[in-house]
């Protein structure tokens, strides 16, 4: 039977004192590569924020890697996000030192001890984004599509379970953001389940997934309308087909 990580169950989800989200009901398998789409501030980041504690998740049944996320303590958060690998969209680099630096920082703050290790470990995750001859450079001396796979790098580190990227391609133009989203996949492949969160429907299209769009406060799964060659559960389906109507653009 497939690995869930994720499990929510009529859950949820406050923004301050606003409900954004509500009865949200999600699985992700292990391998899964899952995408959030819907229009800006309809919930698909706070959403995102829950899985690693940022926001708190309000009602209904809420598990992620094995925790309860309605009643997991501050202290064990630590434990949580070391399983977890988050790519945000707006890179959170540290500009003061280069990239070798950022990605040193991380796993030293991670309990990673041998240099020698240390150094290995980075020269893999600079190989599999493809900036190997980047290691030296400081962030602002990238381009943004090259500051992104860095950040992707980051968040590969430790080989989380589960990869959350909010918006990666956002600031990105066309072939760019294919060619990240084409990495996300891969990594996928690898083995890390995906979540990633869009504004752009032909992503979904040329890269396929499980999609579900955040609207009208809902959740709903909307695979079967970008032709993905993923299957849905029979309530997510018939969830779908009652929503036919639902605006997705």
């Amino acid at each position: 039977m497939e690995e869930t990580l994720i499990c929510y169950k009529n859950v949820e989800v406050h923004q301050q004192e606003l409900s954004v989200l509500r009865e949200v009901n999600l699985e992700l398998g292990k391998g899964e590569f899952v995408y959030l789409i819907g229009k800006v501030g309809t919930g698909k980041t706070s959403l995102l924020k829950t899985f690693y504690g940022e926001l708190e998740v309000m009602e209904g049944e809420a598990e992620v890697l094995g925790y309860d996320m309605r009643s997991i303590k501050r202290k064990h958060l630590p434990q949580l996000r070391r399983k977890l690998g988050i790519v945000f969209q707006d890179f959170q680099l540290l500009t003061d030192r280069c990239v070798y630096d950022n990605l040193e920082f991380v796993l030293r703050a991670t309990g990673w001890k041998d240099k020698e290790a240390i150094s290995e470990r980075i020269e893999e995750v600079l190989k599999l984004v493809g900036m190997s001859n980047k290691g030296y450079k400081i962030p602002n001396e990238l381009s943004g599509g090259e500051q992104q796979r860095i950040v992707i790098a980051r968040a590969v580190l430790n080989d989380p379970d589960i990869i959350l990227a909010d918006e990666p391609t956002g600031n990105l133009d066309i072939d760019t953001s294919r060619a990240i989203v084409e990495l996300l996949h891969d990594i996928c492949k690898g083995g890390s389940s995906v979540v990633m969160t869009t504004h752009n429907l032909q992503l979904p299209k040329q890269y396929p997934g499980r999609v579900y769009c955040c609207v009208d406060h809902r959740l709903i799964n909307v695979t079967d309308r970008f032709g993905a060659a993923t299957s849905t559960d029979g309530a997510d389906a018939l969830r779908s087909r009652k929503e036919k109507t639902i605006d997705i653009e």
